[in-house]
């Protein structure tokens, strides 16, 4: 009877749902074998085994590599975490994010804005980074939009990494509150700029990105960079942003440009696709057609600027 229950034991704890059958019909040939002699050890034992045998490599790795993130966490150990996809990590070589965060200046004690996080691919490094002695606060739409509702689901699905992760609830152009006044260290934004152009309030969020960060605190902007003097038209239907006119507009509130960096760069990208920059990784626009030719190519050229908020001249 002890044989019995550890068997079942270790079978209902089974890490793995999927495994359970193959779990059982092994531990069941092994049980077979057993004699009512035996004790509860050797049966423990042998499920452990079994179990063993028939967990998927990969599986056991995942589970022993679930990270507890703390204030000596590094961006390395969560780039590495089982909380990211592999699909998100294959993204890793051409988003470069500890080159780029560390080139913004993230440090775990600060408090930090997304502006726009999307699917949350830098959300998912951001959270567990600034979980022991910072604060991440991500926008997210007010409105009940599925791209809304998806990002919502997925903080709430996973409250050992999203936790401590605040949501402000904007509605841009009127509603674009990202913090108190004069209380953030830094501001990112990830290949939006496109998109608030298009939509015509891109000096409306870099004004409220300088309204909420400190004196003294750091914007930092990725975008898709144009080949020189294309035109606002040519910008909004390829989504490829000029360099210096993304410098002029969030200049133009206040902001100063403090640092560039070639981090993002990508000289294979040409610029000149039938989708504009959605012809490339990860969207893929053109489906299987030239589909190998844009994956050499790899994601967008981008520029990658740090900007600061200038602190009050001493009187």
């Amino acid at each position: 009877m002890a044989d019995g229950y550890a068997i079942a034991l270790i079978y209902e704890n089974t890490i793995c749902p999927m495994l359970k059958r193959k779990v059982k019909t092994t531990a069941m040939k092994f049980a077979q074998n057993l004699t009512p002699r035996q004790g509860l050890l050797k049966a423990l034992t042998l499920a452990i085994l079994v179990l063993a045998s028939v967990m998927p490599p990969t599986v056991l790795a995942n589970e022993s590599e679930k990270a507890t993130f703390n204030s000596t966490t590094t961006l390395q150990t969560i780039l590495t975490s089982s909380h990211r996809s592999e699909q998100n990590r294959l993204r890793d070589k051409y988003r470069h994010p500890t080159q780029t965060l560390e080139f913004f200046g993230l440090r775990p004690n600060m408090t930090v804005v997304e502006l726009w996080p999307g699917g949350g691919w830098y959300t998912e490094i951001l959270a567990p980074f600034l979980v022991a002695k910072g604060q991440l606060i991500v926008t997210n739409g007010s409105n009940a939009s599925k791209p809304a509702l998806a990002f919502q689901e997925k903080l709430a699905a996973n409250p050992e990494v999203f936790g401590k992760v605040k949501v402000a609830q904007i509605n841009p152009p009127n509603e674009l509150t990202l913090a108190p006044d004069n209380s953030v260290d830094l501001v990112l934004t990830f290949r939006n700029i496109h998109n608030w152009v298009k939509a015509g309030y891109d000096e409306q969020v870099y004004a409220a990105a300088y309204k909420a960060l400190k004196p003294g605190g750091i914007l930092g902007v990725e975008e898709h960079r144009a080949k020189p003097d294309i035109s606002l038209q040519e910008s909004i239907k390829t989504g490829y942003m000029s360099l210096d006119g993304v410098i002029a507009a969030v200049e133009k509130v206040g902001f100063k440009l403090v640092g560039k960096s070639e981090i993002n760069a990508n000289p294979k990208d040409t610029k000149d696709y039938p989708s504009g920059v959605w012809t490339l990784p990860p969207t893929l626009s053109q489906g299987q057609k030239d589909r190998q030719r844009f994956l050499t190519i790899g994601e967008s050229d981008r520029m990658t600027l740090k900007f600061v908020k200038p602190k009050p001249k001493a009187s």
